[in-house]
């Protein structure tokens, strides 16, 4: 019993030893004023670089604008350093193993929760896609630099100038070439089934519809509720042996194509 308090007492006086031995060598290096000017410089690069993200994203009036990217990259750089050098005092202690990685984990699921506040519904669109991914753009340009890839986080910032400036035009181009939906448009008695027989004939000649759109209600003079919807389809059908089928249904007082000529009054 004597031997093991012995031992047990070696052992920490080891470690105690060990640990002051480490706090005599780390710390001055750790709390030197010189050394930390030294990691300034990523800091700054990723708040040149998020600022210019963020100046793209201000001036289209998004959600998140200057301020958020520029706390964004800067935070993202901090904790890159945080995790590279933060630590540098505990690395010689007996059972410690540091992973500089997991910090840069961190931060993309950390990220992850600002963009899904961003992101939003409304009337069936959605919203705010791209100021969320331009976020975690922000965040990887901000954890570039904090790792020492200065090239790679500006390469990423004009990259993002390509996709976000350059984009909109080439998706314009596509959208006028591109061939057109199909559009229908539909006017019934309310309350006949009308729809459903109309949505019926439709995939009977091969017509997938992709969405209904309803444009208004209103009274007849007999007093019946009047709906007027908008069929939009796909497919490679005819469209006015279409319309002029649906023109034949009980209750359907009119049909147009995506033109707006009546085919039947």
């Amino acid at each position: 019993m004597t031997q093991y308090r012995l031992v047990t007492a070696l052992r920490f006086s080891s470690r105690a030893l060990t640990l002051k031995r480490q706090e005599v060598v780390t710390l001055p290096t750790l709390w030197s004023t010189s050394a930390q000017w030294e990691l300034l410089p990523p800091v700054l690069l990723a708040l040149v670089l998020s600022v210019a993200i963020g100046l793209e994203r201000e001036a289209g009036m998004k959600a998140a604008g200057l301020r958020t990217h520029s706390l964004v990259g800067v935070g993202s750089a901090v904790f890159m350093l945080v995790s590279k050098y933060g630590f540098a005092d505990l690395l010689g202690l007996d059972h410690v193993s540091l992973d500089p990685s997991r910090i840069a984990a961190q931060i993309v699921s950390g990220i992850g929760f600002i963009g899904g506040g961003l992101i939003f519904v409304r009337r069936d669109a959605v919203r705010g896609l791209t100021t969320a991914a331009t976020i975690w753009v922000t965040a990887a340009v901000g954890t570039a630099c904090g790792a020492g890839l200065p090239v790679l986080a500006a390469g990423t910032t004009i990259a993002h100038f390509v996709v976000t400036r350059g984009f909109p035009p080439l998706q314009r181009f596509v959208a006028r070439h591109r061939r057109q939906p199909p559009v229908l448009q539909l006017s019934y008695l309310d309350g006949h089934g009308v729809l459903r027989a109309a949505l019926a004939a439709c995939t009977g000649r091969g017509w997938s519809v992709q969405h209904v759109d309803v444009d208004h209600e209103s009274l007849s003079e007999e007093g019946q509720r009047i709906a007027v919807v908008t069929l939009r389809l796909d497919g490679r059908g005819d469209l006015y042996d279409l319309a002029a089928e649906l023109a034949e249904l009980p209750g359907v007082r009119s049909t147009s194509t995506g033109a707006g000529e009546p085919l039947d009054e």
